[in-house]
This record gives structure tokens, C-alpha cells and sequence, in this order.
């Protein structure tokens, strides 16, 4: 490997460490909710996403000027933008809590912030390995795994939206956690997309 090429898989780390920081957050100020600190929760959440979006920025610049890339340069734009949307998401989850002014929280959404968690933690140890994609042989059953995990979040989704309909007699409630868990599952699938753009990556290139 050049000695230029290590900052674009630090920077992917450093981006996959991000989203990691803003699920455990997530879990956090949903396993201790309280509306009264949306503020405080809004707040550090999006400090967590400019701190992302900073290292999109860097990466863009340094796609700029770079000559020589250790992937193709479309492949390493691509990856920057869907590693950047999945911290966008988890923010918008805690947005949603907010837009909605949602007073109370039940299990589900906290299995869901979990599973995000699980799916970010995959991605760190995906990124961890990527600059040896050659020869590694850790990113494939990981990728599995992040893949199954999305197929978790499936379930609660379904499972969640359907104990909604049945059982949920408000309509404001039913349209608003209608519009969280949807969030929830944009996050899951942005996970899991990563996973996949990796692999079309590696194909390509292996």
C-alpha cells in the first residue's frame, strides 16, 4: 500500500467510529428518556454528525487532488457518501422524537437503536480490515453478518409497525411512530448498504 492511500481507510474508520459514537448516544438518550432534554440530546447528536460531515469534507478534498487512488476514485466517493448518511440517519431518528414531540418511549425503539448499534460496531470492524481487502478474509462473513442484522431490523419493523395498527387507538401516536420506525429502518438499510458498496468494491478490484 502507498504511503498516501492509509488516509482514506483512516478517514473511513474515523467515519464508521462516528456512527458508532452517534448509535451508542441514540441508545443512551433513549434507554433515559426525557423530552425535557431534547435540547441537550439535539444538541450533542449533531455534534457527532458535524464531526462526520468534517470528515467527508476532508475526504472530498483530498479526491481533488489526488492522482493515484488505491481504489478507483468513484468507488472511494461513494463509499464516503454512504458512510456519511448513515450518522445523517441516526440524527434523524432523534429528530423525529423531537418533530413529533413524542413524550414516551417503549421497547421496540430501543431493540432498534441497539441493533444499530450491533450493525455500526460490524462496520468498525469491516474498516479495520479494508486496507488489506486483498487479502483479507474477515470482510466477507462480516458483511454476512451486517446483512443479518438488517434482516432483524426487518422483523421489528414489521412487528412494531403491525402492534402500532392493532393496538395503538391514537391516530397522532400511530402517524408518528409510523414516521420513527421508518427512520429506524432508513438507518438499518444504510448500514447495510455500506456493507454492499464494500463488496462491489472488493469484487471490483480483487
Amino acid at each position: 500500500m502507498a504511503k498516501g492511500d492509509k488516509f482514506y481507510f483512516d478517514n473511513f474508520a474515523a467515519c464508521t467510529a462516528l456512527s458508532k459514537q452517534a448509535a451508542v448516544y441514540l441508545v443512551e438518550c433513549l434507554e433515559n428518556y426525557n423530552p425535557a432534554n431534547f435540547e441537550k440530546m439535539l444538541k450533542e447528536m449533531h455534534e457527532i454528525e458535524n464531526n462526520a460531515d468534517v470528515k467527508k469534507h476532508e475526504m472530498d478534498k483530498a479526491l481533488a487532488k489526488a492522482f493515484v487512488t488505491p481504489v478507483d476514485r468513484e468507488d472511494l466517493d461513494m463509499l464516503s457518501h454512504n458512510l456519511d448518511k448513515v450518522t445523517d440517519r441516526i440524527e434523524e431518528v432523534l429528530q423525529r422524537f423531537y418533530i413529533y414531540n413524542i413524550q414516551a418511549v417503549d421497547k421496540s425503539v430501543i431493540e432498534f437503536a441497539k441493533n444499530l448499534v450491533k450493525s455500526c460496531d460490524i462496520l468498525c470492524e469491516i474498516m479495520a480490515e479494508f486496507e488489506n481487502f486483498k487479502r483479507s478474509k474477515k470482510i466477507q462473513p462480516l458483511i454476512v453478518t451486517l446483512n443479518d442484522i438488517e434482516e432483524e431490523c426487518d422483523k421489528l419493523y414489521l412487528e412494531s409497525m403491525r402492534k402500532l395498527s392493532v393496538e395503538e387507538k391514537d391516530v397522532l401516536t400511530i402517524v408518528s411512530m409510523r414516521k420513527v420506525y421508518e427512520c429506524f429502518e432508513s438507518c438499518a438499510d444504510a448500514c447495510e448498504h455500506v456493507g454492499d458498496s464494500i463488496g462491489s468494491v472488493i469484487m471490483k478490484n480483487t
